[in-house]
């Protein structure tokens, strides 16, 4: 049958004369587990909607401080209920709440005392995760069920279970599997417990010297000049992540291994095979339903209800967006969706239908045997979906839906090698070069691109087995299921696929149910420039700022030339200058270590300089070179800072008499001290430079010892080298920053500043410096000699 010769989906196929009804469910008492999730909810929905007389016992996990009471109060709220609520009014909602209603508190692993009198329990509970570690996947889908069928057998009672699995514990195979129980010899209890244990050797591994070392290597390329504590730290998240990446390697690889596409299928595969041995098997009554993908409702509670992005999902996002410029699909595979109110009504359907005791019956929820939807039909709608209502593009135009060739899985895993190689090469190439408004937009292009190259990386790992597929799902028992409904029943509780319009469904209901979201946020118009409003009052807050590169348009290099060329005949800069020059690769890579190590090496540049000629020279001259070298911006948010009462402190690692001109404008500064004999620097820094860590530990001291509040205070750094102590305040701030610090701010939504530079360079300063002085008015040749300038010349400070 085709698309257009289907009914449309309010339709429904006449059977002929009514058939023997179900035993209805009203009247009876139905546990749910699961409630919270998609299936859940959309169950509970119905039930409270449309069997008005049955009672429900929701098992429900406490969530932080959240009880399960509340939680169910919560989820009553959710727009899945919103129809019903409207129809009966609050005062009916209430007395579902109080009459209709039970919550046990408990988790699947460790299940409270059950009621006596149930009559169904529907186990719906599971990780939605299709790769999720190896031990949480056994211990959530084949633990929990294992702590349900115990209790359950504790209470003595005989409910009909209804155990909710998925159509893909049939495993990787072709050709059509029918409803049945799973042909395999698995053992679930040793697999499960060497799932178990997996973590704990997983775990062990993880410590050994050789895996360590390369996780320090990594973090100190990362982080190594934030200080060691980060270096540390990035280590162990970095040794965290590998643990749980070799988990979920381990769950697909056993999977796989044993002919399942992922550990979610298999695990699901074994939690049924616990159900047929614990439950089935001790005598009681038994029904698995095994939906396919589970996507928006069809009809209810309303056409395209969705909690969250399902399956497909992520898919047709990422196609809407461009990400996918192609996909590891086959053209003729069958992707099996069916909407979630199908599914719900075919559960209760089987609900109301018990096998014979021991005779465990099975039902398929599926599409894909009587209404296929190929991988090249959703491509089809997708791109006729996308190509009409285009996403926006960051006020641009609208996003162009790519066309699709189906290539194949290699090509696409060829070309998908080839864009991360070339992305992570681009991105460590920015992070060593100078910072500007160049490298940071193509820091955030690369960081863009990084997030679509991951993206289509889990895409292509995830979901190839599935839209790889060759499987069809036969659903004949639930297809004569469906047709024992009365005909004026099936309106309201059928459950044939056959009668699904694709095209409808797919281009009328579920797009726009899973882009609304998107379009919301991509259609939002840019946020107009405000402006600032003043800082809020706290005489107990701070605003610590570093001085190079974040209030002065400067560093210490730049610094040491305007003394040191100054202080020598011009003949004598060609060599002052291929010294300096030939030494920067030593200096940048020392800066990209550690920034300590680079001011100790550096400032050994200083050595034999007369530091109190230096300091009246600041005074009375290069003191007003560094003033112009001052950020306008800088200035401004300093005043705001004392207007609001924080108090302003300026923190460096240079030589205080560099600091000295900028006294007035803070009302602390803490800088650098150098190590002197008889007045004469030694090249030497009298005790370590506050930088990177140490800093963020004189902070933690400082904001202690003046009782200051540090979660309202501020920081203003440039480098990467800063993160340690801007992570300390809660208003961190990111001036100008190098890529390194760019990355981390974007990802943490830190402020980010672009400061402007005032247009001198250095050469300008220097020429400055040497400018001859004016003419000697005779005003001033008749003032006592004592009044005349006594600063020393450049030449003197270096002992030239």
């Amino acid at each position: 049958m085709s698309n257009s010769e289907k009914s449309t989906p309010d339709a429904v196929l006449n059977p002929g004369p009514d058939a023997e009804v179900f035993a209805p469910l009203e009247g009876q008492h139905i546990m749910l587990t699961g409630a919270t999730g998609f299936v859940g909810q959309a169950l509970l929905e119905k039930l409270l909607a449309d069997y008005p007389t049955t009672r429900m016992t929701l098992l429900i996990r406490p969530k932080g401080s959240l009880t399960g009471e509340a939680r169910l109060t919560s989820l009553l709220r959710k727009p899945v209920f919103s129809k019903w609520r409207e129809r009966v009014g609050a005062d009916e909602v209430d007395r579902a709440m109080r009459e209709r209603i039970t919550v046990v508190e408990s988790s699947m692993g460790s299940v409270a005392a059950m009621p006596a009198d149930l009559d169904v329990l529907i186990h719906s509970a599971s990780t939605v995760s299709f790769d999720p570690p190896i031990d949480e996947a056994f211990k959530t889908n084949v633990g929990g069920a294992v702590g349900l069928y115990e209790a359950l057998l504790r209470t003595g009672s005989d409910p009909h279970v209804v155990h909710v699995s998925t159509a893909y514990v049939g495993g990787i195979r072709k050709g059509t599997t029918v409803e049945e129980s799973l042909k395999h010899t698995v053992d679930w209890r040793a697999e499960m417990d060497a799932a178990v244990a997996a973590r704990a050797q997983v775990e062990a591994s993880s410590r050994r010297p050789e895996v360590l070392r390369k996780l320090i290597a990594a973090a100190r390329s990362e982080v190594g000049k934030v200080g060691p504590q980060a270096i540390a730290a990035a280590a162990e998240q970095g040794r965290i992540e590998w643990v749980t990446k070799r988990l979920v390697d381990y769950g697909r690889t056993r999977a796989q291994s044993l002919g399942w596409a992922d550990v979610y299928a298999l695990t699901k595969s074994m939690s049924e095979r616990v159900a047929e041995q614990l439950w089935a098997g001790n005598g009681h009554r038994l029904s698995v339903v095994r939906p396919a993908i589970i996507e928006s409702a069809l009809n209810h509670p309303f056409p395209g209800w969705i909690d969250g992005f399902k399956v497909a999902d992520p898919l047709i996002i990422a196609y809407g967006r461009g990400l996918l410029p192609e996909f590891p699909g086959l053209p003729d595979s069958i992707l099996d969706i069916i909407p979630v109110d199908i599914v719900v009504n075919a559960t209760l359907a089987v609900a109301a239908n018990p096998p014979s005791v021991g005779e465990p019956k099975y039902y398929h929820l599926s599409s894909g045997g009587r209404n296929p939807l190929t991988m090249r039909d959703i491509y089809e709608n997708v791109l006729t979906y996308f190509r009409a209502n285009p996403i926006p593009d960051d006020q641009r135009g609208h996003i162009r839906a790519p066309l699709w060739s189906f290539p194949g899985s290699k090509a696409i895993a060829r070309a998908l090698r080839f864009g991360e190689r070339s992305n992570s090469y681009a991105r460590k190439t920015l992070l060593r070069l100078p910072s500007s408004s160049v490298t940071r937009d193509w820091m955030r292009s690369v960081s863009s691109k990084q997030t679509d190259l991951e993206l289509l990386r889990a895409y292509s790992d995830l979901y190839q087995n599935y839209t790889q597929a060759e499987i069809i799902y036969d659903d004949s028992r639930t297809a004569a299921l469906n047709e024992q409904l009365p005909e004026s029943e099936r309106a309201k509780f059928g459950f044939n696929s056959q009668l699904i319009d694709w095209d409808h469904y797919l281009q009328q209901v579920h797009f726009p149910a899973v882009t609304t979201l998107m379009r919301t946020f991509s259609s939002r118009p840019r946020p107009k420039a405000q402006v600032e409003k003043p800082l809020p009052h706290n005489p107990d807050a701070v605003a610590v700022f570093d001085l190079e590169g974040t209030v002065l348009a400067t560093n210490i290099i730049e610094q040491y030339l305007w003394v040191r060329l100054a202080s020598l005949d011009k003949s004598k800069w060609p060599a002052e200058l291929a010294n300096l020059f030939g030494s920067l690769p030593r200096y940048i890579a020392t800066d990209r270590r550690d920034r300590g190590e680079f001011l100790r090496t550096f400032l050994r540049r200083y050595e034999g300089v007369d530091e109190a000629a230096l300091r009246e020279l600041i005074r009375d001259s290069v003191g007003d070179v560094l003033l112009q070298r001052i950020r306008p911006e800088a200035v401004r948010q300093i005043r705001k800072h004392r207007e609001a009462g924080h108090r302003t402190v300026l923190v460096t690692g240079a030589i205080d008499v560099f600091t000295s001109p900028f006294v007035s404008l803070f009302d602390e500064v803490v800088a650098s001290t150098m190590h002197s004999q008889n007045g004469i620097w030694t090249g030497y820094l009298s005790k370590p430079p506050l930088v990177d860590e140490a800093r963020a530990a004189w902070l933690r001291i400082y904001a202690e010892r003046e009782g200051i509040d540090l979660s309202k205070s501020y920081a203003y750094g440039d480098s990467h080298a800063d993160r340690a102590w801007l992570e300390l305040v809660g208003n961190p701030q990111a001036v100008n920053p190098d890529a390194a610090l760019y990355q981390h701010a974007t990802v943490k939504h830190w402020r980010i500043h672009q400061w402007t530079d005032n247009k001198i360079s250095p050469i300008d300063t220097i020429a400055e410096l040497l400018r001859p002085a004016p003419p000697v008015t005779v005003a001033e040749a008749n003032r006592p000699q004592h009044e005349l300038s006594t600063a020393p010349s450049l030449k003197e400070i270096f002992h030239e």
